[in-house]
């Protein structure tokens, strides 16, 4: 069981090293094309409405994930305990969202 779990969690670690390389191959490609930082720069806050409706599309799509594991999670247990979990689970996500979307505005001052 150990064994799984260490293999999993190599797995989930892979993953995100993979996310974050496309994420830097995809802003050195960017920079690269706008004709550097400063053209990439501007390219993105052109864009920035793309961008935000792309987000909005994911956070649609990843609610709609939760609440059907959400169903099925309560199905099978169906206690006070995981009632709880789950709802700390929701609002630590509902507040990460908030900030990571809020702080260029918080910056921006």
């Amino acid at each position: 069981m150990n064994g799984l779990r260490l293999r999993h969690a190599g797995l989930v670690l892979l993953g995100a090293l993979l996310v974050l390389l496309a994420a830097v191959a995809a802003n050195v490609v960017g920079i690269h094309l706008a004709g550097g930082i400063d053209g990439w720069q501007a390219w993105l806050t052109v864009h920035r409405m793309h961008f935000l409706a792309w987000r909005l599309l994911l956070y649609a799509g990843t609610a709609y994930g939760w609440v059907w594991m959400r169903r099925r999670v309560l199905a099978r247990e169906a206690d006070a305990g995981t009632r709880r979990r789950l709802l700390r689970a929701e609002l630590a996500a509902v507040v990460a969202v908030a900030a990571l979307e809020l702080s260029p505005y918080l910056q921006a001052g």
